[in-house]
């Protein structure tokens, strides 16, 4: 993880140093600057700046090196317990082909009448996903 931070603090840095030369070089060269040019190479260094300000949160936040990131730990030493999930449930497929029915009637044309119908599909499939456990063979 450490080296990682290292990488995104360095070409943070190259990108800022890197637009200064893109726009010192294009002042020089045409009179003027090119913004377009400019501002990506800058806003670039920016998210090069994000990405490392947010890998070393979280190498702070966990504390060292984890279980998962050892090359000679087992697998027995992780945490076990990953939450309850269910193999057989229908529910998250019927949500998303009801969520992509609403998006494409708004991406196509903004065809109001398939977003207009297939917007049950989503609520059902939310309420089914959320409430699989309650009915059925399957109840607590």
């Amino acid at each position: 993880m450490k080296s990682n931070i290292f990488i995104f603090w360095l070409l943070t840095a190259y990108f800022l140093l890197l637009a200064s030369v893109y726009t010192v070089w294009n002042l020089i060269a045409h009179g003027y600057i090119e913004w377009a040019g400019s501002t990506t190479i800058l806003l670039s260094g920016g998210l090069t700046g994000f990405i490392a300000f947010y890998l070393g949160l979280v190498k702070r936040k966990q504390g060292g090196v984890l279980i998962e990131d050892r090359l000679e730990a087992d697998i027995d030493d992780g945490d076990p317990e990953l939450g309850e999930f269910s193999p057989w449930s229908w529910w998250p497929l019927f949500l998303a082909f009801g969520a992509s029915m609403v998006v494409l009637g708004m991406c196509v044309g903004f065809n109001f009448w398939l977003s207009f119908l297939t917007l049950p599909l989503v609520i059902v499939g939310i309420v089914g996903w959320v409430y699989e456990y309650y009915r059925g063979n399957f109840a607590r």
